[in-house]
């Protein structure tokens, strides 16, 4: 069963995917580039009900984006604008303005994918083609890892290479294990950087 694509992402996610500041991002938001949005409770406004997704004046919480020094932890919104809309909504009781974290903050993901197809990011994410690894080297890493982590470095890179065939022999479906030599180029500049800073 395939999930169905994502409806937003938070804007923490939005900047580790971009590679971003938080700072950047309001800075788009506030040039119109791309609407922050956050989720609210039931709030009555002229006679309607105002509920769930709305977009957030980003320059009036501008100072829960600062780059170098912590941000206010929250800020309270005293407008909003219904999203594909264009004119805010002031919230004029003072017991309904709305308090909001930068947890609290999301990009709806066609405004991600759309900026990303618009300023050339959207091949960043699409599979990079080609075939399969026939071996699963980020699985040996992540196993390597962990065994420098718990257990410190091997005495030997001989030793360091047979835990890799090790690896692979147990993990391996069709008992193929990459040879010697192989694993020896994928992890001789790993051991050879970890010899250097021991």
């Amino acid at each position: 069963m395939t999930l169905p694509q994502r409806t937003f992402f938070t804007v923490q996610e939005v900047t580790i995917r971009w590679d971003c500041s938080p700072y950047d991002l309001a800075g788009w938001a506030i040039a119109g580039k791309l609407d922050i949005v956050a989720a609210i409770e039931p709030i009555e406004q002229g006679g309607e009900v105002l509920a769930g997704l709305v977009v957030v004046p980003v320059a009036d919480i501008l100072s829960m984006f600062r780059r170098w020094e912590n941000g206010q932890a929250s800020r309270s919104i005293r407008r909003i604008r219904i999203p594909g809309q264009e004119g805010w909504i002031m919230i004029a009781d003072p017991s309904d303005h709305i308090q909001v974290e930068l947890a609290d903050l999301m990009v709806l993901a066609d405004e991600v994918y759309q900026f990303e197809l618009l300023n050339g990011m959207a091949n960043r994410w699409t599979d990079p083609g080609g075939a399969p690894s026939r071996y699963d080297w980020e699985g040996l890493y992540v196993a390597l890892i962990r065994r420098v982590h718990f257990h410190g470095l091997p005495a030997t890179q001989a030793e360091w290479i047979a835990d890799a065939q090790a690896w692979f022999a147990e993990k391996s479906r069709n008992g193929e294990v990459p040879d010697e030599s192989t694993i020896r180029r994928r992890l001789g500049p790993i051991w050879k950087s970890l010899q250097e800073d021991a």
